[in-house]
């Protein structure tokens, strides 16, 4: 098993978490796995998928110079970042289609030609899925960042120790565990993640659908400071926010109207992109919004 570049700190997992995770037995005195013994020391190590691909990981836990794990797994200097949060559930056929052909056409094309790094939940499902499907589709080279935590994922070679841990996207080029053993964890951590990875450059957040989790990625993603673009008609979340913003004066649930507050939009946008639209319209806006071409206000297409 392959490692990445070394690294000498101290170990950050411990071992009930790694229980948890399914990396120990429950008495947590046989390991299932070796990779995770190179996780409790805090190593960096490379994970190979079935498909042959192959993608760096590494542990974090609140003790940690950030900058400098993602350093260790070879993310270093700033960049674009495009954030992308959300689901794919209850959506019609035609939908989700339309989705997929986004992620191609658009999404993935983008973060090609800028050079952005993108950063996700990094399972194989959903928006996530389709991120990393896009990625290979056109045989993209920008890094490709899942953000999970420990404790609900399955790594490669390790089958699942409960009925809902997820695997890995296969496609992903680099994965950050972060701790924790329930959904939703990750989410301020996707957030800060992306703001280290961006420093002083431009970046975006793109959600479809979602539900609750997704609204807690949109707060943390807020508090970040970074643009939102929503696609209209991919349903749910995503649906709920471009109903609030395009008719204020009907009642909206309190956490979306709460998300929407005029004092996130001082300095930031949130636009509302329908699905229907042309391609073209959605690669300007996110295009203008990784290279700062655009003045940030609420708006509607």
């Amino acid at each position: 098993m392959a490692r990445c570049a070394g690294i000498t700190s101290p170990r950050l997992r411990k071992r009930r978490v790694l229980a948890k995770s399914g990396a120990l037995s429950q008495d947590g005195n046989k390991r299932k796995h070796l990779l995770f013994k190179q996780f409790l020391d805090n190593q960096p190590l490379t994970l190979t998928f079935k498909n042959g691909q192959a993608a760096c990981a590494i542990q974090v836990d609140h003790s940690v110079d950030l900058s400098a794990a993602l350093n260790q797994i070879g993310l270093h200097g700033s960049r674009p970042v495009l954030v992308v949060v959300g689901g794919a559930s209850k959506m019609s056929d035609q939908s989700m289609a339309r989705l997929r052909l986004l992620f191609v056409n658009v999404l993935a094309p983008i973060a090609e030609t800028l050079g952005a790094c993108v950063v996700d939940g990094g399972t194989d499902t959903g928006v996530m899925q389709m991120m990393g499907q896009a990625r290979a589709e056109i045989a993209g080279t920008f890094p490709l960042v899942g953000i999970a935590p420990v404790g609900k994922i399955a790594l490669p070679d390790a089958p699942p120790s409960s009925s809902d841990q997820a695997s890995l996207e296969p496609n992903h080029t680099h994965f950050v565990l972060i701790p924790g053993s329930t959904w939703g964890d990750e989410s301020p951590w996707l957030a800060r993640i992306a703001t280290t990875l961006a420093d002083e450059k431009p970046s975006v957040t793109v959600m479809a659908n979602g539900g609750a989790i997704t609204l807690v990625d949109l707060f943390e993603n807020k508090k970040a400071g970074r643009p939102l673009v929503v696609l209209g008609g991919s349903g749910r979340l995503a649906d709920e926010i471009t109903m609030a913003v395009r008719y204020p004066e009907q009642e909206a649930r309190e956490s979306v109207t709460e998300l929407l507050q005029e004092n996130h939009f001082q300095q930031n946008h949130l636009t509302c992109y329908d699905l229907s639209q042309p391609f073209s319209e959605l690669t300007k806006i996110i295009m203008e919004g990784l290279t700062r071409q655009s003045m940030y206000t609420v708006k509607s297409t």
